[in-house]
């Protein structure tokens, strides 16, 4: 089948634009048309570099699990941290590596604070502060914990006093909900 009237597509010099990961030493050593070879000795490549992207404030990750919870002698004894991150790309290789809070056990406590601040009212940036809670449906909110988490991290939370924005958040599994806390 032919089809007639539609134009053919022209490409000019001009139109073209060089990759700019290549260098080319001389460009006379090509014919008019001639593309260049990916294993041509006259181009080199330029080495990827990776970017960090650094965080306003370092966080710790803490874990409660509710089976060391029984046996603990004090409440929060049993509270572990499991990771520090200052940048976007360690918050990620965490947060994509770890169980959500929909998928954690009954009595599960997940916290994520700033370096040095320990998830407890005991500490004395949390002594003072407050806490605000929001209760969800046990499974169907792991999407407002992300949402949560990319503000803490992203220092929008400023309306308050300088403590409470200090401290962290936690989302606490229970039984029939999950409560997500900010402090």
């Amino acid at each position: 089948m032919v089809v007639e009237g539609i134009p053919k597509s022209i490409i000019t010099d001009d139109q073209i634009t060089a990759n700019p990961n290549r260098a080319i030493e001389d460009d006379n050593n090509l014919e008019k048309g001639e593309i260049l070879d990916e294993d041509d000795s006259s181009a080199t490549s330029k080495p990827v570099v990776h970017q960090s992207h650094p965080l306003e404030n370092s966080r710790t990750f803490w874990f409660d699990t509710p089976t060391a919870k029984s046996k603990q002698a004090s409440w929060g004894s049993s509270m572990r941290p499991i990771y520090t991150f200052s940048t976007v790309e360690e918050f990620w290789s965490i947060y994509n590596n770890v169980h959500h809070p929909g998928k954690l056990v009954v009595g599960a406590d997940f916290y994520c604070f700033k370096h040095k601040i320990e998830p407890k009212w005991e500490d004395p940036i949390c002594a003072n502060g407050g806490k605000w809670t929001a209760n969800y449906q046990r499974g169907k909110s792991d999407t407002s914990w992300l949402y949560t988490l990319l503000a803490r991290i992203g220092e929008q939370f400023d309306h308050g006093e300088e403590n409470a924005r200090k401290a962290g958040g936690a989302a606490s599994v229970r039984r029939e909900r999950r409560r997500d806390f900010l402090f």
